[in-house]
């Protein structure tokens, strides 16, 4: 579990000086190039989180999801195992579900032409097979996605990428979250939530991965908090932000109420009684684990100024009146955040068009940003440059690449 003393070790992760304070470059937020190359080294190349198990808890229970141009779907087959597939149907390429959610009874059938698969993602057949020449049907399966299951929380990933296993991504964090068996978490019906933001992808990152503003941009959470809050760095792929409420009394409506209706969680040590706790993953979502329930969220670009969020409720077993009290209030104190923090990500997106806007300087207290800045770069050393290499930026990125390796 964590340990007061770890908690100090943590904070100090944030008094380095001796650090690039820059940010990235504005043209970094604007360039179609730039989104062309994220799509594909980031977006396809890292995992993503589709839903927790407990969305398809049944035999032939799916859940799509639309990434940068791809298509996942994950279904429970016969024996109970999650898999995940390309949603391509190997004939002529439509969606085997076009639903975002729901069961298939027996088979997965193409609502084209009525191809059917197994559960497993063989093809069962082609419909009207006679009128195909000899087919192996092993060969014309539904292609299949890595897909690897992390405390109940189900991963998918297009292409073999740099990243590690899931499980050996966030495993650092399995001992403290131990206590609140996530596996065991039930799907809230219609919790499934989309919405679309008028930015850059980045910029919603760049005012997630800090808790710098909230004294200022966030009074409901800064009046749960207190200066309790604080932030991780990014290390390998994931990080972690943590703070216990505050022991005085809230002024606002929904943290007076919260803070005098949540239960004695019995299963949580004292550390986490009364905490809240964020688990970041590369490169882009989060994981909300509080003691009466927990929730995601991520972000998917659409095009350069056109980002999809998306994300998910769950709540813990027999969480009673008082359990789904508290569980309504931290929602309601969460849904007053993220819209604050649409507005600061519409307001930093501006910016990035600004003749005035020519760079930031981070605060001590921004490591998150400057940890994933850090990250970003590793992948994209093209965003050391102050200009954009314009029509060649995939080039120019590859040399810089070719150097590091080089160097090191």
């Amino acid at each position: 579990m964590l340990l007061n003393n770890e908690i100090i070790t943590s904070k100090k992760l944030n008094q380095k000086k001796d650090w690039d304070r820059r940010g990235l470059p504005p043209w970094s937020y604007t360039s179609p190039e730039m989104l062309a190359l994220e799509k594909v080294e980031l977006f396809r190349k890292h995992w993503q989180l589709i839903c927790h198990s407990s969305d398809i808890p049944n035999v032939g229970d799916f859940i799509t999801c639309d990434i940068v141009g791809e298509r996942a779907l994950v279904i429970r087959d016969s024996q109970g195992k999650v898999n995940g597939f390309h949603n391509l149907c190997r004939h002529r390429g439509s969606r085997v579900l076009g639903s975002e959610r729901g069961t298939c009874k027996s088979a997965i059938v193409c609502p084209f032409h009525g191809w059917t698969y197994n559960f497993d993602g063989s093809l069962r057949g082609p419909s009207q097979p006679k009128s195909f020449p000899k087919m192996d049907y092993s060969e014309w399966g539904l292609k299949p996605l890595e897909c690897e299951l992390w405390n109940g929380f189900i991963f998918v990933r297009f292409n073999s990428g740099p990243q590690a296993s899931v499980k050996e991504i966030f495993g650092r964090f399995d001992e403290e979250l131990s206590q609140y068996n996530l596996s065991g978490l039930e799907s809230v019906p219609n919790s499934f939530w989309t919405e679309v933001s008028n930015v850059n992808w980045k910029c919603i990152r760049d005012v997630d991965n800090e808790g710098y503003h909230v004294p200022m941009a966030h009074p409901g959470l800064h009046d749960l908090f207190g200066d309790n809050y604080f932030d991780e760095p990014f290390l390998n792929g994931a990080s972690r932000s943590f703070s216990k409420l505050k022991n005085s009394e809230g002024h606002l409506w929904s943290v007076k109420k919260y803070q005098k209706i949540l239960p004695d969680y019995v299963n949580l040590d004292n550390d986490h009684k009364r905490s809240w706790l964020y688990i970041a993953g590369f490169p882009n979502f989060v994981i909300d684990v509080y003691p009466d329930s927990v929730n995601f969220y991520q972000e998917f670009p659409i095009e350069v100024g056109k980002t999809l969020q998306r994300g998910a409720f769950y709540k813990f077993p027999n969480e009673g009146r008082r359990g789904r009290a508290a569980r309504y209030l931290s929602g309601r104190i969460d849904r007053i955040t993220s819209k604050e923090d649409v507005m600061l990500s519409q307001w930093s997106w501006e910016a990035t068009f600004s003749s005035a806007y020519d760079g930031v300087i981070l605060s001590d207290l921004e490591q998150g940003v400057r940890s994933y800045h850090d990250a970003l770069r590793c992948i994209f050393p093209v965003l050391l440059d102050k200009k954009m290499s314009e029509g060649s930026l995939e080039a120019r990125n590859n040399e810089l690449l070719k150097q590091t390796t080089l160097e090191s």
